[in-house]
């Protein structure tokens, strides 16, 4: 059960009116770094619902959890014992989780269903304040035997069962501003290539009032919905993968995998870069597409973890190859409605793994923090303003980081002085500048954490001249405090993506 659940987390990740400008008073909000100008920021900490962690990141690479409202929804510990202990839902400990939802200072429980305790996760949220995400809902699936999942929408106070298509599971992925949730549920017809190992035939879906639409597939079995990764508010419009036939390849042992673009009742295959595999990350309001793709001289490379596996744009019927730093890999994170695309991608030889911008046709190499060797862009806002994390071989430090216009800065630097947490990667910013982002504090324990422009003159915000973080290991995947290659972090984060792209399409990972 574990594996499986956080690999899904993981991927939900693979994210109103304007209050605060985002650049204020520039004798007030700015201060000099590196010689340009950078925004000062309030410090606010999301804290738990009683228990340990707070969850941002698992929906971090790819989903809208800060809505433009400054409301944060995700999931976090609760006080009490996950029932399903010692496989249990959440990462380092065996507490049971819960949806939450941030807003103006107070954290509110969204709960899960009924009946007996479970857990779930909130991974999207819309302008409206919805959530959707997952819910434990007190059964044990026949065909998996680990707790059921369902897909579930938070509204208006309320939980929403969204259903399945005949089966037992469901998962629901991304919901956009019209209220439509888009995911992925089982129906009944036994599958041996079934995504997220359910067991039976696996569906995108369209759910909006009540009703769950099958959304079909490319003519193989099973479909799922894209992750999110824009902000998309047309209705009616989904990205997502599908199988095209029904025959395994040898290259990855599942049927040909194409993404597609699903438009008011219509399905679209995207088609591939050479390869048997490609998948959707999302679709923006312009009906662009972005997502990864296997190459033909390795074409299951993004399931397998080969090189050749590639970041794609899809619009109006041309598909077109995003490229790398020269490397073999790159990878498309968030798409913005002006067309822009940000993620990571290789460096010649595969020696490092950087940040990465994709516009107007050209890639542009993001860098890192001086001194670091590995970054990664997650998101960027209609202003153009890129979060996301960059990682120190020599100190094994990871710092959440801004790109604004040229500037690069260390968002630990921007927040009042705090020795008490490391800020380690940028999970979201919305257009007014606010920004989510995760933190480990000294004892291990991670926090969702805001950043929120602020006036300098004010007293809970001052610049921090310097700091001195203590060791924050990039989402735990080293636990050494001396020397990591670029090349092992660069191995760990294909190994990842390849993971959940197995989880999607092969049976669960053994417990």
């Amino acid at each position: 059960m574990k594996s499986r659940t956080l690999t899904y987390l993981a991927a939900l990740s693979l994210f109103a009116g304007l209050a605060y400008p985002v650049l204020l008073d520039a004798q007030d909000s700015t201060a000099s770094v590196n010689g340009r100008s950078a925004v000062h920021y309030r410090l606010i900490d999301i804290a738990t619902l009683g228990g340990a962690n707070s969850y941002g990141s698992v929906s971090g690479e790819g989903n809208r959890i800060l809505n433009e409202s400054g409301i944060v929804s995700s999931m976090a510990d609760t006080a009490d014992a996950d029932p399903y202990a010692p496989n249990c839902f959440n990462f380092p400990g065996c507490l049971l989780a819960h949806a939450f939802r941030w807003q103006d200072g107070v954290i509110t429980d969204l709960g899960a269903l009924p009946p007996g305790v479970n857990n779930s996760a909130a991974g999207s949220i819309n302008s409206r304040g919805w959530s959707a995400g997952i819910s434990q809902n007190g059964e044990i699936d026949p065909l998996s035997g680990s707790p059921e999942l369902r897909a579930v929408l938070w509204a208006d106070g309320q939980i929403i069962d969204l259903g399945t298509l005949g089966g037992n599971e469901s998962l629901a992925e991304y919901l956009n501003d019209a209220g439509q949730v888009i995911g992925a549920a089982a129906n009944t017809t036994p599958d041996p290539f079934s995504f997220f190992g359910f067991g039976t035939q696996t569906r995108a879906f369209l759910w909006e009032k009540g009703v769950m639409r099958d959304l079909g597939t490319l003519g193989g079995a099973d479909a799922i919905g894209s992750f999110g990764g824009c902000v998309n508010a047309r209705r009616g419009l989904v990205a997502g993968s599908s199988y095209i036939n029904s025959t395994p390849n040898a290259s990855t042992n599942i049927p040909t995998t194409d993404p597609f673009l699903w438009d008011s009742g219509r399905m679209t295959d995207l088609g591939t870069l050479g390869g048997v595999y490609g998948i959707a990350q999302c679709a923006n309001n312009r009906g662009q597409v972005i997502g990864q793709s296997s190459l033909a001289e390795f074409p299951g490379a993004c399931l397998t973890g080969e090189p050749g596996c590639h970041a794609f744009l899809w619009e109006r019927g041309i598909l077109t190859d995003l490229g790398t730093l020269g490397g073999t890999f790159s990878v498309p994170l968030w798409l913005n409605n002006a067309g822009e695309t940000v993620g990571g991608a290789t460096t010649a030889g595969d020696q490092a793994f950087h940040a990465t911008l994709w516009t107007q046709g050209q890639i542009k190499d993001l860098g890192t923090l001086p001194g670091d060797c590995v970054s990664r862009a997650n998101v960027i806002n209609s202003r153009d303003q890129i979060i996301g994390g960059s990682f120190n071989c020599d100190t094994n430090i990871s710092s959440a980081v801004l790109w604004d216009h040229g500037l690069i800065v260390d968002l630990n630097t921007l927040i009042p002085a705090n020795p008490n947490v490391q800020l380690v990667s940028g999970t979201d910013i919305n257009d007014r500048g606010e920004i989510l982002v995760s933190g480990v504090l000294p004892n291990g324990d991670a926090h969702d954490f805001l950043l929120v422009p602020c006036q300098a003159s004010q007293p809970d915000c001052v610049i921090q001249a310097s700091t001195a973080p203590h060791k924050a290991t990039l989402n735990g995947s080293f636990s050494n405090q001396g020397h990591v290659t670029p090349s092992q972090v660069l191995a760990a984060w294909r190994a990842r993506w390849a993971q959940r792209y197995q989880t999607q399409s092969l049976r669960a990972p053994a417990e």
